[in-house]
């Protein structure tokens, strides 16, 4: 066992450094830096991120705790302040472009979504992560409060984020949407909740034949040119082809639509789907919309799994590298999950992780360990321990 590198290092094994370097080479990240480079500060991040350090301190401590492997890491001594510094100073741009980097790799390695059809299907959301303003004054949602809104396009095959973009919490979803260059090739399909009500980007979309399932306010104005046949075993009230008749949407989109109103469990009204896809049955641009829900659960995982709700920095850039080291934690476990196939949950391997991030075992020996032969496989050594005090009494 001893031959074995630690599971860290294993891990930064799988992050292209050269590429990193090169990247950091061309922005000029390293000039007048000595030891700390911008790879070493990528590394400190993400341990903070994996073991899931509450403070700078802690990061030091656990450093200090961890010298001998820290050493062969390429790190030799790293302070609070140092690290507080750099996390201020270098942008987290390169974070940023090394997570789009790791997300062309994993995406190849990602199982194929639960749909019959072959488009490519993306969902859209916004989530906000609430922050205080005294400390965090650069991020004024309102009087009171500060607020930061992470904008995301989630890839649902793999549910991974294909695009994310962190903008202040008071910018509408539309508008953060209608100024990004959201990734969405030709016949791929957006899904995406009444937030994102707008006619002329349905036009654009259109236009680059990106195929929309959006759920539409009940205000809606049209006319109706033609009722499709209804199927009791769908589930759906009805299935419309209709036009825009209002002055405005009228102008901005002038192509016939789709309408489809369906019961949904927990909804008091019935829900209206607007889309641009004629072809799929009523049923199948249901469970479309109803995949929506994944972006609500990816969401509510990252918040409560990996660190994004307290910082260890208050600067803006601080925020966004911890923020963006993230996600590229999340890449990676998704990425060792797809590649070996791995038959336990998310969550459950990342706290094998984090207690046996400087093993020196196979991390793929690791992954075999269901949570009972775990406990059993520490149960001896716990218990020798015990008697190696007991000894010295």
């Amino acid at each position: 066992m001893s031959n074995f590198t630690t599971i860290f290092r294993q891990i930064l094994s799988m992050v292209p450094q050269v590429d990193f370097e090169k990247e950091a080479a061309k922005h000029g990240y390293n000039r007048y830096t000595k030891h700390f480079t911008v790879w070493n500060q990528f590394k400190v991040n993400l341990y903070s991120q994996i073991s899931g350090k509450k403070s700078l301190r802690d990061i030091e401590t656990g450093l200090k705790v961890q010298y001998q492997d820290w050493y062969h890491l390429g790190i030799e001594n790293v302070s609070r302040s140092q690290l507080a510094l750099v996390n201020k100073r270098k942008s987290y741009k390169i974070f940023e472009h090394l997570y789009y980097h790791l997300y062309s790799k994993c995406m190849t390695m990602s199982p194929e979504h639960k749909f019959r059809f072959k488009n490519p299907l993306h969902i859209l959301d916004s989530s906000v992560i609430t922050l205080c303003l005294t400390m965090f004054p650069w991020a004024k949602y309102s009087k009171k409060k500060g607020a930061l809104k992470m904008h995301m396009l989630l890839d649902y095959k793999g549910s991974i984020p294909s695009f994310m973009v962190v903008k202040q919490g008071k910018d509408s979803d539309i508008k953060i949407a209608k100024k990004s260059q959201l990734p969405l090739c030709q016949d791929s399909i957006l899904v995406a909740d009444r937030a994102y009500i707008d006619f002329a980007w349905f036009n654009e979309l259109n236009s680059r034949g990106v195929y929309f399932v959006i759920r539409a306010k009940d205000n809606l104005k049209y006319k109706v040119l033609s009722e499709q046949y209804h199927n009791q075993a769908e589930k759906s009230i009805s299935d419309k082809i209709i036009l825009m008749s209002g002055k405005v949407t009228s102008r901005k989109y002038s192509e016939p639509l789709r309408l489809i109103r369906l019961e949904v469990k927990g909804e008091k009204k019935p829900v209206i789907l607007i889309t641009n896809h004629f072809k799929f049955a009523a049923s199948t641009i249901t469970a479309i919309y109803k995949a929506r829900w994944d972006i609500e659960e990816f969401f509510k995982w990252i918040k409560q799994n990996l660190k994004i709700k307290t910082f260890l920095g208050t600067s803006e850039n601080a925020v966004l590298i911890q923020i963006w080291t993230a996600l590229i934690y999340y890449l990676i476990l998704a990425y060792i999950k797809f590649q070996t196939r791995y038959k336990f949950s998310l969550l459950h391997f990342a706290r094998v992780l984090k207690e046996a991030l400087f093993k020196k075992v196979d991390i793929i020996d690791l992954l075999n360990f269901s949570p009972n032969r775990l406990k059993k496989a520490r149960e001896p050594d716990q218990q020798r321990k015990l008697w190696d005090i007991e000894k010295f009494l």
